[in-house]
């Protein structure tokens, strides 16, 4: 089990969250407010889990990986709960990477890793593209 928390700032619709370890960081709704939007939190999420994950194995496998980056594009309903309806993930790695390997990567975070992916799967169709530009 792990706890998290949420704190409303006082200040418009500003928040500041907490992470398990404590680290704080801001949410809100206001395009001028100081976080980020709490629904663009989630495609993030997905992102990130993933990246961990491909980080992690492509080191493992000693592949010479320099830079990650994910473009996210992701599309909701245009009625409220504005729920997901599909998340994609555009792969950028930098390195003399295998792409094969790397494609191998987020296949496994996406389909047994990423729990982020796990939670997501069920409601929302997952896709992924990569690039790989050499370093």
């Amino acid at each position: 089990m792990s706890e998290q928390g949420l704190r409303w700032t006082g200040e418009g619709f500003g928040f500041e969250g907490r992470d398990q370890q404590g680290h704080v960081f801001g949410i809100d709704t206001d395009p001028q407010g100081v976080g980020a939007k709490p629904s663009d939190l989630v495609p993030i999420s997905l992102a990130a889990c993933t990246s961990w994950d491909v980080v992690n194995i492509l080191r493992k496998q000693r592949q010479a990986l320099e830079g990650l980056e994910v473009k996210i594009t992701s599309e909701q309903e245009p009625e409220a709960p504005w729920a997901f309806t599909g998340i994609h993930l555009h792969f950028i790695i930098t390195g003399d990477v295998d792409p094969a390997k790397a494609e191998r990567a987020i296949e496994l975070s996406e389909s047994r890793y990423c729990s982020v992916a796990a939670t997501l799967r069920p409601n929302v169709e997952l896709s992924h593209s990569l690039e790989i530009v050499a370093g």
